[in-house]
């Protein structure tokens, strides 16, 4: 089995890891749409049974349950937002050409102290 966390090394194996993204994303968003069309549609069947058995028709109650319905979408939104960002934008400030940098850098530095000693 292979490690998630091993760099891919050749061209098919990145091509492959980007595709297995990808699928992962559209994962996380058919999930997040089947969700959450069901907890909007279900909110106002719930909202009618609880208030016609009158047990459970505490305002304090129902906010809950509006903020639990409406905060699921908006909370998992925002992660979704991430998501799609670490998925489909390449990070200019962190991406290969500031990794090559930094190593550049570094190589540079080391090399600079061991000439002076």
């Amino acid at each position: 089995m292979k490690s998630k966390n091993k760099k891919p090394s050749n061209s098919y194996e990145r091509a492959r890891k980007r595709v297995d993204d990808i699928k992962g994303f559209y994962g996380h968003l058919t999930a997040y749409i089947i969700v959450n069309v069901i907890l909007l549609l279900a909110r106002g069947k719930i909202h009618f049974t609880l208030l016609s058995e009158g047990a459970l028709g505490d305002p304090e109650f129902l906010n809950w349950l509006d903020w639990n319905v409406f905060g699921t979408p908006i909370i998992w939104g925002i992660a979704l937002i991430i998501h799609a960002v670490s998925v489909f934008v390449k990070n200019p400030f962190l991406g290969k050409a500031w990794e090559e940098r930094q190593i550049q850098k570094y190589i540079n530095s080391h090399s600079q102290k061991n000439n002076k000693s």
